[in-house]
């Protein structure tokens, strides 16, 4: 079973199929792209102030294993000790920083894959969401006695 909490963008648009466009799913358990790419992964989530602080961790375990005069794999070891941390944490760190942009989270959902949680998700979600009418005055592609019968009515409104 997988788990996904999500999260809504800051000032999101009235249009209830565009605010579930922008929605994102944060998966919960271990990442193996975090642990095993720890600074590619935090530069795709712009998470700059964890970046800058995996990289003072990291070169702070170069000097003080070349310090101390530990072999060589001591330290690489230690790095690999931070990754899997990260690999732990990703998705917690990912949160962290949807959050401090602004982002809110509107709920938790699980499932057995990402496709299944969504489903689960917008089954629920969508319902109670507000639907946005058209403008007054604007014209729809397809009459109202056209919509039954699918794209016929299309070519009668454009003057075919």
């Amino acid at each position: 079973m997988k788990s996904f909490t999500v999260h809504e963008r800051p000032n999101p648009p009235s249009d209830r199929i565009e605010r579930a466009e922008g929605l994102v799913f944060v998966k919960d358990g271990f990442s193996w792209m975090a642990a095993l790419f720890t600074p590619f992964w935090l530069l795709a989530h712009r998470l700059w102030w964890v970046l800058l602080g995996y990289a003072g961790v990291v070169a702070l375990l170069q000097v003080v294993g070349r310090l101390a005069g530990t072999e060589q794999q001591w330290p690489a070891l230690a790095g690999v000790a931070v990754g899997l941390l990260f690999g732990f944490e990703a998705d917690a760190l990912r949160r962290w920083g949807l959050a401090r942009r602004g982002w809110r989270m509107l709920g938790s959902v699980s499932g057995r894959s990402l496709e299944d949680c969504e489903r689960r998700f917008f089954d629920d979600w969508l319902p109670s969401q507000p639907l946005i009418a058209a403008p007054t005055g604007s014209t729809s592609l397809m009459s109202p006695g056209a919509r039954g019968r699918g794209w016929s009515g299309f070519g009668r409104l454009r003057g075919a």
